[in-house]
């Protein structure tokens, strides 16, 4: 029962944090290409990353620190519901070099975020 406290508070916090963050870039940038969820989603691919990274690297990582971190808090910062939406939304008002922007883009820099995050476990500090 432990357990899913620490995946629903890491929750809350992720889905409040990738609610901040989105709000501050859309804001400050003012295009059809839904910059803050392309962001929020590259940023948890990375952290994911760092986090298993860490783990592979031998670092001890708590198993319920780990739980609430990936599962809980990169689970709801990341949103692919959101980012699919947009995507429809982008192809029904005929965004269509727009949508194949944005898809590929964010599943590229994904892949290279989440490789970052491993890479930056990796360093010796």
């Amino acid at each position: 029962m432990l357990r899913i406290l620490y995946v629903a508070v890491g929750s809350a916090l992720g889905g409040v944090a990738r609610y901040l963050v989105t709000k501050i870039i859309q804001q400050h940038i003012a295009t059809p290409f839904p910059w803050g969820t392309f962001a929020v989603n590259i940023i948890g691919c990375l952290v994911i990353g760092l986090i298993y990274g860490l783990a592979d690297r031998g670092l001890n990582i708590n198993a319920d620190l780990k739980l609430f971190l990936t599962v809980g808090f990169c689970g709801s910062f990341t949103t692919f519901s959101t980012f699919a939406h947009e995507n429809y939304l982008l192809f029904d008002s005929g965004n269509i070099l727009t949508v194949a922007i944005y898809a590929s883009l964010s599943l590229f820099a994904g892949i290279v975020a989440a490789y970052g995050g491993h890479a930056l476990a990796n360093i010796n500090f």
